[in-house]
């Protein structure tokens, strides 16, 4: 019996798994015929291809180049690097004079190979502390004069090796890379390239994005709004390019800040709509799912959990309110996150795990309905009630530190309403359905059926609200970054170009370009919608 109904689940499995393929066949060839929605699609692709690709389209680091390192001061690690790695010269003679690291003026004699190697190991740090002392004897003979001396006539072979390895030395990089190795702390940068701008070095050989400035570089001879069709002007030997969108006030380059807005814009619209996807699927399935009549609990378990809830308010809002305000203040909106969901969870958990004791008590384990559809929907008309703009306005006001952050989780945080409305209007029609009732029938828990089979035969309409929600976050960006709420001052988005116009009518440029990106954008999204409603709704098919 057990292998029955093993082989009867995988039977229903593949059933039900090419009703699905053959139902989102008929959607995708549908949706195809719609041309407005098909290009739309395909401009989607290529916008989030700019986003995902925006470090390599417009940055003045180059993605690759050959940069001769010369033996200096600034240069010390290399150097030093590069006498550690020259074991192999040390090792092919008998004998090679060195300096003790704690007298510089003490000559040492080292006879053998091995001893030779292990003391190359050893004082691989030490030459540290004293190569700084002796480049600048050698710079400064009358510094001390014995010293002088002493390096001058050091070993005029390995000497030799070592100068020609050093001063022409070509070191070859790949910044931007490096760059998001900086960004997470596993690496860091040269003093030569943190004291010389990137686009001032002298390269043996390089090769640079398209657009050779960040979004934050500033040109100072074509700062003051130079158009994009006038005279520019750029030093001999410069590596930046032209400014092919023009510049703003300060002389940053429009069409870097446009790529690089581009990947804000896309962030902010699928992170904002990614947390408002997963909480409308979570309030509308359990609304929907189990409406008013379906959802019974022990009177302990609802106890326990309404006792838990405000507990875990307590803690979190009131006895922990300085922290959050501290963390959310300091810019640090995860850990914030954090404490709120540990203290809720923890709770919640606790609360649960103690109502199985208590639930052999007769009076304590009855259950009673739960009326979970109306609980959420009014929840939902709570939620719609709040305006956008006035709590993001009231979040950014006891914040220290803007951040898109921010602005995502915001978002997201109030715009779940619509695709829990649309889950639970599914589940509603769906819940009574034959294979709903026979997952039932095989003792499934709720659980299994919501996630398994209830939710993936829901999210066709899920879809729909998705894209009109991320053309009405970026909308929502780009309005808060025009009027300098929520955003950082430094951050280039397509709202702070537009803001910039304000500054002198005459920029054309700062107003056409990023309002035609965000028209576009919006535009896109608002018919790949439309494309989907008219796929997925059999009343709107030819």
């Amino acid at each position: 019996m057990f292998f029955n109904k093993k082989r009867e689940d995988k039977i229903a499995k593949a059933i039900e798994e090419a009703d699905n393929n053959a139902y989102w066949a008929i959607v995708r060839k549908q949706f195809y015929k719609n041309t407005l929605a098909v290009w739309s699609l395909r401009l989607f692709y290529v916008i989030f291809t700019i986003a995902l690709m925006a470090d390599f389209i417009a940055n003045e680091r180059p993605i690759y180049c050959q940069l001769k390192i010369e033996n200096s001061r600034d240069t010390l690690d290399i150097t030093l690097d590069t006498i550690a790695k020259s074991d192999t010269i040390f090792l092919t003679e008998n004998s090679r004079p060195y300096f003790d690291a704690e007298d510089n003026n003490t000559k040492v004699e080292y006879n053998g190979l091995a001893e030779q190697k292990s003391q190359i190991i050893y004082t691989k740090t030490a030459q540290r502390s004293i190569y700084s002392y002796q480049y600048d004897t050698l710079s400064n003979p009358q510094k001390d004069p014995a010293l002088a001396n002493t390096l001058i006539h050091f070993d005029t072979s390995f000497r030799q090796v070592i100068s020609i390895a050093v001063d022409s030395a070509i070191q070859h990089y790949f910044p931007v890379f490096r760059q998001y190795a900086v960004n997470l702390g596993l690496s860091s940068w040269e003093e030569f390239f943190v004291s010389t701008k990137w686009l001032e070095h002298r390269y043996e050989w390089a090769i640079f994005p398209p657009i050779t400035y960040s979004a934050t570089t500033r040109d100072a001879l074509n700062n003051k709004f130079k158009s994009p069709f006038g005279p520019q002007k750029f030093p001999e030997k410069s590596n930046g390019g032209w400014h092919y969108l023009g510049t703003e006030r300060i002389g940053q380059d429009v069409a870097a800040g446009m790529i690089h807005g581009t990947r804000t814009a896309m962030l902010v619209g699928v992170v904002a709509m990614t947390i408002a996807t997963l909480l409308g699927l979570f309030f509308g399935a359990l609304s929907g799912y189990f409406g008013d009549d379906r959802l019974k609990v022990s009177r302990i378990r609802i106890l326990l959990n309404i006792v838990a809830v405000v507990m875990a308010y307590f803690f979190t809002f009131i006895s922990s309110g300085y922290l959050l305000s501290d963390l959310i203040g300091s810019g640090q909106l995860f850990f914030a996150i954090l404490v709120m969901l540990g203290w809720f969870t923890g709770l919640v958990a606790a609360a649960n795990l103690l109502a199985v004791p208590l639930k052999k008590i007769a009076f304590l384990r009855k259950k009673v309905i739960v009326p979970m559809d109306i609980i959420i929907m009014r929840l939902i008309e709570v939620v719609n009630s709040i305006p956008l703009l006035v709590l993001i306005l009231a979040i950014v006001s006891i914040i220290e530190k803007p951040s898109v952050l921010f602005v995502m989780v915001i978002i997201g945080s109030v715009s779940w309403t619509g695709i829990a409305k649309f889950i639970r209007a599914e589940l509603l029609r769906i819940r009574r359905l034959e294979y709903i009732e026979a997952a039932q029938a095989f003792g499934y828990s709720d659980f299994r059926i919501i996630i398994k089979h209830a939710i993936p035969n829901a999210l066709a309409p899920v879809f729909i609200a998705i894209a009109f929600g991320v053309a009405t976050a970026i909308l929502m960006e780009a309005f808060l970054s025009f009027i300098g709420v929520g955003i950082p001052d430094d951050q280039v988005t397509w709202g702070s170009l537009l803001r910039l116009s304000r500054d002198k009518f005459s920029a054309w440029w700062l107003a056409v370009f990023p309002g035609f990106a965000i028209f576009i954008t919006v535009t896109i999204f608002n018919l790949i919608g439309e494309g989907l409603t008219e796929a997925l709704d059999p009343r709107l098919r030819e």
